[in-house]
């Protein structure tokens, strides 16, 4: 039974410490989409995906009144599309107008699954999806577009590494009036899991159901506040108490992802207990590494601290919910996390700092601003540098970057809300364009041989 101090406790984590259940997202699959005619194909998503997810903003809204947690977005994932484009005659452009409609329709924040798996190689449906990332991103709103190009199970496809960085510039330069924001919605992949709530990397994954519910909770300022409150324990005494602090958060997870899919007749898959920062102060994982005892992220000692944080996270998350997935870590965003931010603007977080990071946390280089004359080899390659720590070490990595088309280092990009804001950041700009040309498959490590 709760007694006044755990409503008390919720209500601080609340009103004080920025604890929200980040995104309430539901999984629909349109296998039974598929049409040779792309018209007819999109009139079935539409119809079918409008049908599932009718519910879905007032059902968020009404958990939210009645139990007094802020639910901050309702997204959709469908099954990747280029599965559907592998059937369809027409432009592919034409399943993300639908889905842009679909989410003006439902009243969605996002809607992913603009996606394509391509880390052992290509379909027709799949080269015809990726060559289209530009104009669709470029001509809708609401669309998230995701490749995954790599696995520990299947190797690096190098062929698709080089498409997706003339993509992410390509996509860059179509959005540049915008603040090139559509490379914001454009994640690169490996092991990318089925499952993941989170934009703008999810989709519904071909081994899921017919529709289900996924939950991303959040929470860095409720770790923050834990961490400060803890003074000058012993390390080991801190990760016992963002341990307890994680099962706190995904307990409120679990008995929202329950709620919703209960209310809307769907099954409940997973929650995705990341620690999701936004640009709003007390929202940050870098301010919880400071907490933890760094002057500043980006320091030495940075990769430890949020290796400790993330393994934290993840105990105390699975001893909350029997049904844990997605990502489940600490993400680190830069332009969306205001700690992230004031790091790289000072100098203090550089991208090498970075990728060392990713080895350790949840994803990878995520929401990084790029000077706007990177050539498409070096976006490349950034990708193939983290695929490879993915690969190699058997979890997820991703890398979404932003070309900022007519902006040098040290200038900035303003994306608002939360995407938030940030500094073109350096890159190592000697070339590595004849690597990338090489093409072909990075084998999968040796370890991939499990059976």
């Amino acid at each position: 039974m709760l007694n006044i101090h755990d409503i008390l406790e919720t209500i601080t984590m609340i009103e004080d410490e920025k604890l929200d259940i980040r995104t309430i997202t539901m999984g629909i699959s349109l296998l039974d989409c598929t049409d040779e005619d792309i018209q007819v194909s999109c009139r079935r998503v539409y119809d079918k995906v409008c049908k599932k997810a009718e519910n879905l903003l007032k059902v968020g809204e009404d958990i939210e009144k009645e139990y007094g947690i802020p639910i901050i977005n309702k997204r959709i994932s469908v099954t990747p599309i280029a599965i559907l484009k592998a059937a369809a005659k027409g432009d592919c452009v034409e399943y993300a107008k639908t889905m842009d409609k679909i989410a003006d329709t439902v009243g969605v924040n996002f809607i992913g699954g603009y996606s394509a798996l391509v880390q052992k190689g290509f379909t027709k449906g799949d080269l015809d999806l990726i060559a289209s990332i530009p104009q669709a991103l470029a001509q809708t709103k609401k669309v998230c577009s995701s490749v995954n190009i790599g696995s520990t199970r299947a190797g690096i496809n190098l062929d698709a590494v080089k498409l997706m960085g003339q993509a992410i510039l390509k996509t860059a330069e179509l959005t540049a009036q915008e603040q090139c924001i559509g490379s914001a919605k454009l994640v690169v992949f490996c092991n990318a899991p089925d499952d993941n709530p989170f934009m703008a990397g999810a989709f519904h994954g071909i081994g899921e159901g017919e529709a289900v519910i996924h939950v991303g909770v959040s929470g860095p300022g409720v770790v923050r506040s834990a961490v400060e409150k803890a003074g000058d324990c012993s390390i080991s005494e801190l990760a016992e108490i963002i341990k307890k602090t994680a099962f706190k958060i995904t307990r409120m997870g679990q008995l929202v992802a329950s709620e919703a899919s209960k209310r809307l007749g769907v099954p409940f898959g997973i929650v995705d207990l990341s620690l999701a920062p936004t640009p709003a102060v007390g929202d940050s994982v870098a301010h919880i590494l400071e907490a933890m005892g760094l002057e500043k992220c980006g320091a030495h000692g940075t990769t430890a601290a949020l290796a400790i944080l993330n393994d934290a996270v993840k105990k105390g998350g699975v001893m909350a919910s029997s049904r844990v997935g997605g990502l489940s870590g600490a993400f680190i965003p830069v332009t969306e996390d205001a700690g992230m931010i004031d790091a790289a603007r000072c100098g203090a977080l550089s991208i090498e700092k970075l990728e060392a990071m990713t080895a350790v946390c949840s994803v990878g280089l995520d929401m990084i601003i790029v000077p706007g004359d990177t050539t498409a080899e070096v976006l490349a390659a950034i990708i193939a540098d983290e695929a490879a720590i993915g690969m190699i070490n058997g979890k997820t990595t991703a890398v979404r970057l932003i070309p900022a088309i007519g902006k040098k280092v040290g200038e900035e990009l303003f994306f608002g809300d939360l995407l938030g804001e940030g500094p073109v950041m350096k890159l190592n700009t000697n070339s590595p364009a004849k690597l990338i040309a090489r093409g072909g498959q990075i084998p999968a490590p040796l370890h991939s041989l499990k059976n």
